[in-house]
């Protein structure tokens, strides 16, 4: 079961997401109703969205229809720059990148910590 949890930061104009355990389609699910009443309450064009997935697990196949859909969310709200925050992982790391490019999400950025 994973989780998340969303902190607005105004001062610095950054979205703060923690995603963390294996990810349901009733967790994507959760998360993206989640996601859309947190980013109505700002203009994400003035936002950069920084998510930390460093508890995150690999996702399951099945899961990654919804993980594209989060991805497209991301693009459609029109965030300055999508950072993914990841501890050392080329299978997430992979994961990760090869769902944004067939998203084509093109500004985000993954940090390995």
């Amino acid at each position: 079961m994973g989780s998340f949890n969303f902190a607005t930061n105004s001062a610095d104009s950054i979205l703060n997401v923690q995603v963390e355990g294996t990810m349901s389609e009733e967790d994507a699910g959760r998360f993206i109703q989640e996601y859309n009443q947190i980013v109505s309450k700002f203009d994400p064009a003035e936002y950069d969205i920084v998510l930390d997935c460093t508890r995150l697990n690999v996702s399951t196949p099945d899961v990654l229809p919804m993980l594209e859909q989060c991805y497209l969310l991301y693009q459609q709200s029109g965030f300055k720059k999508v950072v993914f925050t990841i501890t050392k992982s080329p299978i997430l790391k992979m994961q990760l990148s090869r769902v944004a490019r067939s998203t084509n999400l093109e500004n985000y950025e993954i940090i390995e910590v």
